[in-house]
């Protein structure tokens, strides 16, 4: 189970590059504030996913201790 937190949490950060990457890419081509929310929208999700994959993380390393 720790190990597919860890992926899971390395996917997510690797979500957060792209979602910087389409932030940028919105940003540069001067694209309309319709895209700015929608990327707005996916970096909030990705850092909400990211914070339960930290919790869960934690959960299963802290529970095992007696």
């Amino acid at each position: 189970q720790v190990v597919v937190s860890v992926v899971f949490i390395v996917v997510a950060i690797l979500c957060m590059f792209t979602d910087f990457d389409n932030m940028t890419a919105i940003v540069e081509n001067g694209l309309s504030k319709n895209y700015e929310w929608y990327a707005a929208f996916g970096l909030m999700v990705t850092l909400i996913w990211l914070y339960m994959e930290f919790l869960r993380l934690a959960l299963i390393l802290f529970s095992n201790r007696d």
